[in-house]
């Protein structure tokens, strides 16, 4: 198994992973493929095995207005036969380890429980527009005391 940055030759792997991860939804594949076609400056690594993409993880930007305040987690995938069994989380603990995500402030939109084990917290403050009462918006390293409402790179959509 191994991690590293993702080249466009495997983007149609990438494609094919985050269909089979999230079967009932095509907003991640699309997501994702938007980020490629647009140069959206993301970063993003896959763990592959045996020449098989098997887990991606990106991070795109977060916004305060115009002024760039931090990074969003997501998605994070995983193959359905892969899963459960630490593929995710070493992925993660591997992206999280990287200098350009550990200066930053981090943004995820998930299930709070599984991103706690990380040492991400629920915050309150940025507000997420797509999360009413940030009740699935969890940050690690956020000092934010001041009231404003969290973007996103436009291939997300509106809110």
């Amino acid at each position: 198994m191994k991690i590293r940055k993702p080249t466009p030759e495997i983007y149609v792997k990438i494609s094919a992973l985050l269909n089979s991860a999230f079967p009932k939804s095509r907003y991640e594949v699309k997501l994702v493929e938007q980020f490629h076609d647009n140069d959206t400056p993301i970063h993003e690594w896959v763990c592959i095995h045996i020449n098989r993409v098997i887990a991606y993880v990106a991070f795109s930007n977060a916004y305060n207005g115009n002024k760039i305040c931090g990074l969003h987690l997501g998605p994070l995938a995983v193959a359905p036969q892969f899963q459960r069994q630490g593929i995710g989380s070493e992925l993660l603990r591997f992206a999280l380890r990287q200098e350009v995500i550990k200066k930053s402030p981090l943004f995820v939109l998930g299930n709070p429980e599984f991103y706690r084990h990380f040492g991400f917290k629920q915050c309150t403050m940025p507000i997420c527009p797509f999360d009413k009462n940030n009740r699935h918006f969890s940050a690690l390293g956020n000092t934010t005391t001041t009231p404003f409402t969290i973007d996103y790179e436009p291939e997300f959509g509106p809110h």
